[in-house]
């Protein structure tokens, strides 16, 4: 065993942890990414990445007692966490975290899920594993910070693991020099980078992240297990991957610091990359206050952060899963929509001539107000935005963070309506309901198998 170890430290944190020791804000906000998450996996199992996800396990993985969103399958907890990880991250409208630049949930909520279903826990026990798996990601991706993200990594696909082993050890009730082989079996393996944007890949590494996490947990309760001092060796995560940096005091257990309440977690309002949220906001403010129709609009200009610039790559989307990594095309399609939704992510609408004809008049810039590192710290996706109108006005203003961020979070109504929509794509609206009904009642919950036939939905021989 060695002196310095992250996971260890972590790890005796994570099995002392017991639901009475939950803040009630911190339940309530895992209880709220639960929700979300649920709803975009089920909407997201319609997808075609999704089926082919299922497709995968139904002829290679063995069967089991965890629910597979959106189908009839019951696989083991390793199967059902890839294909849920999979359907959750398929359509990018899951929630995010600044704290390694995460999608954190769609990870961590299908390898929670799944084993507490095969371990039959109950509500309190899958709500703790939720907040605990979450507060070990985040913590580790705090004290990487962000030379990680900037230099390519996909953190997702890296660190999702760390959530998905967490929370998984959890449920497991594996013991700390169990829990910590684990998780160092987990990061030592990880991987992923940022070349999947806009492609398939990246919802299967989210998939492929929450298997890993399952599976690493399940290995060392068999007695195998990784380096303890995965975090800090010389051929560890942060010396390969991230510069050397790590601030080992991260790694300290929280107090009444939690990450999941600071900086808390981003919900996304609409269903594109989060770098663009500010922008389509500020574009959306100017056009309501000043009345403004877009076929007034001769320019739009969007100054942004470098790391909006990073992300949003297609300026001339060919296809959906383009288009959610677009400035251009989600500030376009908002404005002539009222509202972007699941259904404008649609391949043949990337050719519309008057979407695209809009889409020539939005300009992505990154200036020098981003060199201020207090600017980046308060706006890190931000948006300076500016309107030109054909008769020569001008309009600005500053979006510091999106609506549905941690500082300006979306509403329990206004979280549950999105959770309706998404599912509803997949089934009925009284079978929606009443799952939002059992979700939002989570920590009265005797077993969370009883949500397992409200996930499931028989598909029709070859689906």
């Amino acid at each position: 065993m060695t002196t310095t170890s992250g996971t260890l430290t972590l790890a005796h944190w994570l099995t002392a942890l017991t639901p009475a020791d939950v803040p009630g804000a911190v339940g309530r906000v895992a209880t709220r990414c639960l929700m979300d998450t649920l709803g975009v996996m089920l909407a997201g199992s319609a997808t075609a990445v999704a089926g082919r996800a299922r497709r995968v396990i139904a002829v290679n993985a063995a069967a089991g007692s965890a629910a597979v969103a959106g189908d009839a399958l019951l696989m083991s907890a390793p199967a059902a966490a890839f294909a849920n990880g999979v359907a959750a991250h398929a359509l990018d409208f899951d929630d995010n975290c600044y704290a390694g630049f995460v999608h954190g949930s769609a990870v961590i909520v299908p390898a929670a899920l799944a084993v507490a279903q095969t371990r039959r826990a109950g509500g309190p026990a899958m709500l703790t594993a939720l907040a605990a798996g979450a507060e070990c990601q985040y913590r580790v991706g705090m004290a990487l910070g962000r030379p990680l993200y900037d230099r390519g990594w996909w953190t997702t696909g890296v660190l999702g693991v760390i959530g998905a082993c967490a929370a998984a050890a959890k449920l497991m009730a594996l013991d700390a020099e169990t829990t910590a082989r684990a998780l160092g079996l987990a990061i030592a393996g990880t991987g992923g980078m940022k070349s999947v944007f806009g492609s398939d890949a990246k919802p299967l590494l989210a998939g492929r992240a929450a298997e890993a996490g399952v599976t690493a947990a399940l290995l060392a309760e068999q007695g195998a297990g990784g380096p303890l001092d995965v975090l800090e060796n010389a051929y560890g995560l942060a010396a390969l991957c991230n510069d050397g940096r790590l601030d080992g005091g991260w790694l300290t257990p929280p107090g009444d610091d939690w990450c999941l309440l600071s900086p808390g977690v981003d919900v996304k309002r609409i269903p594109v990359c989060l770098s663009s949220h500010a922008a389509v906001d500020g574009v959306l403010k100017l056009a309501a206050d000043h009345g403004i129709a877009w076929p007034q609009l001769a320019g739009i200009v969007c100054d942004v952060p470098p790391v909006v610039v990073a992300n949003l790559i297609y300026s001339h989307p060919r296809s959906g899963q383009q288009g959610q990594f677009s400035l251009p095309f989600a500030v376009a399609a908002s404005l002539l929509y009222g509202e972007l939704t699941l259904e404008h992510l649609d391949d043949a609408l990337m050719a519309d001539k008057t979407l695209t004809a809009l889409m020539e008049r939005v300009s992505m810039i990154t200036g020098p107000r981003w060199d201020d590192p207090a600017l980046l710290t308060i706006a890190p996706e931000g948006a300076e935005v500016t309107l030109s109108l054909h008769d020569g006005k001008t309009f600005s203003c500053f979006i510091p963070k999106a609506t549905g961020s941690a500082d300006y979070p979306l509403s329990d109504k206004a979280l549950e309506n999105k959770f309706l929509r998404c599912a509803g794509r997949v089934m009925e609206p009284a079978a929606a309901n009443r799952l939002a009904g059992t979700l939002w009642g989570l920590p009265a919950l005797d077993d969370v198998n009883a949500l397992s036939g409200m996930i499931q939905i028989p598909k029709e021989p070859g689906r």
